[in-house]
This record gives structure tokens, C-alpha cells and sequence, in this order.
């Protein structure tokens, strides 16, 4: 439940706060008056984009910040979990989620204190608020949406998961086999052409790293006389000399141990100096041996030439390293064999196929007859809500149509199409909606849909922006009466310009626009009793309230 709206510097906002309640909340107003932004600025808290442009002219920066109350259920806790984000407390917790706007474009998310992402704020926002708009209208007409409606009305989340990991298995198989007798398809042309390819590559004998250590071997032979001057230089220098750094440093050991006779602190120097000994002698050897083994030879240059050359053309033809050839060896290699051995695979492939496809078929099936059961049920309960909005007559049904031959027709979600036809008037035969289904009546069959098709959520707030455009008179009033009856299970707030549905509000907002020197301001405030009159009256009257306009109020309103 949404229990606080903060808005600072949004549009034609400055400051405005709103403390609603539970139950049926309703904001009215003129046209252009803003309401239209403070629903926007909701959305904004649902993890909705939002742009810098939005921040009031003349400021720098601009605050979102709602304070709702929800029920840690096990996907919201997850959620936080997942992202690393503390949620305190269990059962009803109370989420504080503020945006931050900039126009430097430093844009900021804080969720109970902490900074957070969009998409973050995008996987708990419909824990939060549903928003629906006259644009939901379009949904109804789409019938990409109705297989989604039908299944979340039948709780079939779990067993379209299931169905989506046996589809998963079969579309694999799929794909290999397909590609599989691309391969046979083109296999004179492929054969010819990839031998070729392993044959060079395995001629070549090719080994991660052998260009690196080719190009240092042929360094050292290219520099042989200067490294066996540098090698010879520093071993006569290390030992051999008599003035060497080894002999210098015996003779510095015997003056230190002399020394440590008369001052034990220089007795600790004694095993250093030692290791120091070991270590330059050990040096000396090194390069001395390195010197004996230096051979300068120009048959063996050439021959890493020659090689350096060849590894060079075939790193430039199969990818620019020695991995990448290698690479290409295993994967020619394997299209070899798959090539070669192509009529085996295939057969176990289609057998793997058979196996596959009965597996997902048998969760598709189960799928499609829970569908076919609920889909009558919900249709049923759809024409019973319908007659609550003034469409008494109205007939609907649901139909699944699924052939489990039709291949084509297989998917994640099952082998079902989902069709939604609607007859408002006697007489007439059900009809794909988008054919026959006015405005007002697809703002009332919008209503039911989403009372029916998404199940009432404890703690979670649902947002009506001008569904009951296109009606009025007994039918807007039979919409308050939905909309009345739905806030008796959760928080409800809508933006309406019926009286008729107005009057029903357990809580009357009135949001108003006014323009003080120079400057457009927004304003919303709760309207007390009699102001509901007066509100009522001049929705009912428009600019000029007649006297008739409010006795006609107050009886809408009777005992409220």
C-alpha cells in the first residue's frame, strides 16, 4: 500500500504531498490540471524511465519519493537477496524508495537508504504498484496478451517453467539436427576443402607458444657474439678476476667474522654474507655455462626463419594467433567427423528428437487442458463481472486452440493460441474484441480483465488513469461500483473525471493548477465533506455550479 507521495520539482510541481489510505482513492481535477503527473511520478517509483527534461524550469535538480507498505513475500525477499540489498524485517515491511534527478544528469535510486540500480527498482516495482492507463486499452486488442491473462488467472507459472525446459531440450535437438544435414547438404563442396585444412594444420604440427620462443631463440642467435662477450665479461667479473666480486666479498666475510670476535652484533652478518657468496657463485656458473653453450649457427637460423614464416601464414589465415589455429584444427576436425559419420548421427538424433518431442508434448497437453479448464471458468466469471459494469448481455469466451501435429505451433509456453471474443449486445455472435468492442466497452472490460486475470496481491497498490474515458451516466457509476468493490482487497487509486465514479472514493483528492506571478503551480489536497459537494457539483455542472448541480451531488454522495 502506497502511504506517502513526495514530489519536489517535477514539471509544473514545486512541492506537493499526499497521504493516502487504504481503500478507494480518487483524484480529480480539470483537465491539465497535473494528475497525469503525479501518475507519471508514480511510475517513475516502479522503476519506469525518466529524464532529466522533467525537473521544473529554473531548478537544478528534482525528488521522487513514495513510502509504501508490502508483504515480504519469498520472490520480493530473493529479489533483495539476489542484488545484495538488506531488507529488514518480515510479514508487512515498509519500503521508502526515493529517485533523485539531476540536470547534470547525475541521477540517483535509493531504496531504505541504500543506492540502487533501475533494474533493480525495475524487478521491484510490480511488487509495489500496477499501473493501468487508457494505453492498457491496446492490450486487449492484441491477442499476444491473452495467453499470458489466461495463464496468470490459472497459476500456471510452474508448469509453464516446466514446459519451457522440455521445449528448451527439443529445440537443441533441433538445431543440431539441422545443422547436421546442412553439413550432409553441402558435403561435396565442405569435404574437399576442409581435409585440405587439417591436413595443413596437422602437417604443421602446430604448439600454443612456439612463435614466442622461436622469436627468442633467434634473438639470441642473431646477438651470439655480444652475448658471449656480456656472458664472458661477467663471469670474469663475478670469479674469476682477482679482483672479482666473489673474491671481494671472501675477504670483506673474513674481516666481518674478525670483527664479531670483539662485537657479537656483526656475528649476525655472517650467514647473509654467506648466502650472498652462494648466490653470486651460483650467477657466475650460470653465465659461464650459458657462454659454453652459445653456438651461433646459420643453418639453425634459417630453419627458425622458415618456421616463423610458415606459423606467420597461418595465423593470418585462421584467426591471427597459434590458439586460434588450433582451434580451427579441433573444430575441422569435429565437422569432419560429423560429416564422415553423418548417417549415424542422424539416426540417433532423430531418435533423440522422438524421445524429446514426447517429452515436451506430454507437459504441453497437461498444459493445454488445464488452459481449456480454466478458460471456461474464467469466461464464466468474466460474464458475471460484466454484468456489475453495466453490460448485462454481454456473452465472452475463451478459446485455446492447440495441435499437438502442428510443429510450427511449439514453443516455451506450450503449442496454445489464445483467443479472447466479445459480444456486448443480444443477438450477436462473439467476435475477435478489436471487431466489435467500443471504447467504454473496452474501458470495462479492461476493468474486469485485470481484476480477474491478476489476482488480488495483499500490500500491493493498483493505479486506474482515466479508464472510465468513453462512459457515463448508470454505466460509469456500475465502473465506481467495480472499482469500489475491488478496493475492499487492496488500495485502489484512480484519476477519473466521472461524478459517478467520484463519488464512491473512500478518499477524494483534488488536484488544481494555478499561475502566481508568472509561475504555473500544481496543487493536490483531500477534500473534506462538503468540499466533495462542491467537487461533484462542478463535475457534474462544469465551470458555472447551479444549485441543481449540488443538491444533485450531495444525493450521489447520500450518507458519505
Amino acid at each position: 500500500m502506497l502511504s506517502l507521495l513526495k514530489i519536489r520539482n517535477i514539471a509544473l510541481i514545486d512541492e506537493l504531498g499526499i497521504e493516502f489510505a487504504a481503500g478507494l482513492n480518487l483524484l480529480t481535477g480539470e483537465t491539465g490540471s497535473g494528475k497525469s503527473i503525479i501518475v507519471d511520478s508514480l511510475g517513475a517509483l516502479t522503476g519506469d524511465r525518466v529524464s532529466s527534461d522533467l525537473v521544473k524550469e529554473g531548478e537544478s535538480s528534482a525528488r521522487i519519493e513514495g513510502i509504501f507498505q508490502v508483504s515480504a513475500t519469498p520472490e520480493l525477499v530473493a529479489i533483495f537477496d539476489e542484488s545484495g540489498v538488506e531488507l529488514e524485517g518480515s510479514g508487512d515491511v515498509e519500503l521508502i524508495v526515493r529517485r533523485e534527478l539531476s540536470l547534470t544528469g547525475r541521477n540517483r535510486i535509493i531504496v531504505n537508504d541504500q543506492i540502487v540500480t533501475q533494474a533493480f527498482l525495475k524487478k521491484i516495482g510490480p511488487f509495489l504498484v500496477d499501473i493501468h492507463g487508457q494505453g492498457d486499452q491496446a492490450s486487449l486488442t492484441d491477442p499476444t496478451n491473452y495467453l499470458e491473462m489466461l495463464d496468470a488467472y490459472a497459476g500456471l507459472s510452474l508448469l509453464r517453467e516446466k514446459t519451457a525446459v522440455s521445449f528448451g531440450k527439443l529445440r537443441e535437438i533441433r538445431r543440431e539436427l539441422d545443422a547436421l544435414r546442412s553439413d550432409e547438404a553441402q558435403k561435396l563442396q565442405l569435404l574437399d576443402l576442409l581435409r585440405f585444412q587439417l591436413e595443413e594444420l596437422e602437417s604443421a604440427k602446430l604448439t600454443a607458444g612456439e612463435d614466442e620462443a622461436l622469436e627468442e631463440e633467434k634473438r639470441r642467435l642473431n646477438n651470439a657474439e655480444k652475448l658471449a662477450a656480456l656472458s664472458e665479461e661477467s663471469y670474469l667479473l663475478l670469479y674469476e678476476n682477482p679482483e672479482s666480486t666473489v673474491t671481494t666479498l671472501d675477504k670483506v666475510a673474513r674481516k666481518i667474522e674478525e670483527l664479531a670476535q670483539y662485537d657479537s652484533g656483526f656475528a649476525a652478518f655472517n650467514e647473509g654474507l654467506a648466502d650472498a657468496r652462494a648466490l653470486l657463485e651460483d650467477l657466475a656458473f650460470a653465465v659461464r655455462d650459458f657462454s659454453g653453450k652459445l653456438d651461433f649457427s646459420p643453418d639453425r637460423l634459417d630453419e627458425i626463419e622458415n618456421r616463423l614464416a610458415e606459423i606467420g601464414r597461418l595465423k593470418r589465415k585462421y584467426g591471427g594467433t597459434i590458439e586460434s589455429a588450433i582451434a580451427h584444427f579441433e573444430e575441422v576436425s569435429s565437422r569432419l567427423r560429423n560429416i564422415e559419420t553423418a548417417d549415424l548421427r542422424e539416426k540417433e538424433l532423430e531418435a533423440e528428437l522422438a524421445v524429446a518431442r514426447t517429452a515436451f508434448l506430454e507437459d504441453a497437453v497437461r498444459l493445454h487442458d488445464q488452459r481449456l479448464k480454466d478458460a471456461t471458468k474464467m469466461a464464466r466469471q468474466i460474464e458475471e463481472s460484466l454484468k456489475a459494469v453495466a453490460l448485462e448481455k454481454a456473452r465472452f469466451e475463451i478459446r485455446v486452440i492447440g495441435d499437438p501435429e502442428d510443429d510450427d505451433s511449439f514453443g516455451p509456453e506450450g503449442m496454445d493460441r489464445v483467443e479472447f471474443l466479445f459480444s456486448a449486445n443480444p443477438g450477436e455472435s462473439v467476435r475477435p474484441i478489436a471487431r466489435v468492442a467500443s471504447g467504454g466497452e473496452l474501458s470495462r472490460l479492461m476493468l474486469v480483465l485485470r481484476t480477474i486475470a491478476i489476482p488480488a496481491e495483499h500490500g500491493k497498490t493498483m493505479v486506474f488513469d482515466e479508464i472510465d474515458t468513453g462512459i457515463g451516466g448508470r454505466v460509469a457509476e456500475a465502473v465506481g461500483l467495480k472499482l469500489k468493490h475491488l478496493a475492499g482487497s487492496q488500495q485502489v487509486l484512480c484519476v477519473t473525471h466521472q461524478p459517478q465514479v467520484a463519488s464512491l472514493a473512500d478518499h477524494h483528492f483534488v488536484v488544481s493548477k494555478s499561475t502566481a506571478n508568472g509561475r504555473t503551480r500544481v496543487a493536490a489536497r483531500e477534500l473534506a465533506p462538503i468540499e466533495r459537494v462542491e467537487e461533484l457539483a462542478r463535475m457534474l455542472a462544469g465551470e458555472t455550479i447551479s444549485d441543481t448541480a449540488r443538491q444533485h451531488a450531495r444525493e450521489m454522495l447520500g450518507g458519505r
